[in-house]
């Protein structure tokens, strides 16, 4: 099957080529040009494009570059597919490619993939939203060379004492120990750290919010690396049977069954 002419941005997943979607492989494997993020995104994923396909990477290319080639490919009536990693609306930078493209008259169309954040509570055996402990879930980065707005600063978003996703901010754990803290989390609260989930190389670092900055260090990660913090990254959760939702509670009546009441 054939693609239309225009940009595909395709989340190629955490890094398993087994976690792209049945639709971005396809996109992948048929696509006329492959401009992909060649320092994140599987090697063995780009290998699936077809033969004649122009593969290029994209980390030596500035913003202006990329959508120049992508522009020329589409407005000379062929596909492209912008491979990124993970899911392309989480820090994929993909907003000022759009801008740019539609500013030229280029059409695209974006295809989620697995974030890295839900790769990571995989391989973790994790629940993030666990029944009356949490139920949400605060993706963020710490705030480094990027600012981010005064509305949205750690201390504030730990307030909450929910889940916390920690995107880029390996090399920042000491600043977010004193946010928690500040914020009122406890120094034994649950931490834990995938650097690349899914690839073979992965490493993961269970330890707790006081002691962040140090098994980080011993481990030497400094990039790469999803943060979770709360407690329902405690590993002990899935011995207690201590936290059941109400979907699957036989006295809880909803419209798909009809709760049983205590003797009935």
């Amino acid at each position: 099957m054939s693609l239309e002419p225009k940009v595909y941005i395709v989340g190629a997943g955490p890094g398993d080529p087994e976690l792209i979607t049945v639709k971005g492989s396809r996109i992948l494997r048929t696509a006329d040009v492959v401009l992909y993020t060649d320092s994140l995104v599987n090697d063995e994923l780009i290998a699936t494009a077809k033969p004649e396909a122009q593969v290029l990477q994209s980390s030596g290319m500035d913003l202006e570059r990329q959508v120049e080639i992508m522009s020329e490919a589409v407005l000379a009536g062929r596909s492209v597919a912008r491979v990124h990693t993970g899911d392309p609306a989480v820090y994929g930078a993909i907003l000022e490619q759009m801008v740019l493209l539609k500013q030229r008259g280029v059409a695209y169309e974006i295809v989620p993939g697995v974030s890295s954040v839900f790769a990571s509570a995989a391989v973790l055996g994790a629940e993030l939203t666990v029944p009356d402990l949490t139920q949400t879930v605060i993706l963020t980065r710490a705030e480094g060379r990027t600012p981010v707005p005064d509305r949205e600063k750690l201390r504030d978003l730990a307030s909450h004492h929910c889940t916390v996703a920690l995107f880029l901010s390996a090399t920042l754990a000491k600043k977010v120990v004193v946010e928690f803290l500040a914020a009122g989390w406890s120094e034994d609260t649950p931490v834990a750290v995938v650097q690349r989930a899914t690839w073979p190389d992965q490493k993961i670092v269970r330890t707790t919010l006081a002691q962040l900055p140090t098994d980080l260090r011993a481990a030497g990660i400094t990039m790469h690396a999803m943060i979770l913090a709360g407690w329902a990254l405690d590993p002990g959760l899935v011995d207690k049977d201590a936290h059941r939702s109400k979907l699957y509670d036989k006295s809880f009546t909803h419209g798909y069954r009809k709760g049983v009441k205590p003797g009935e």
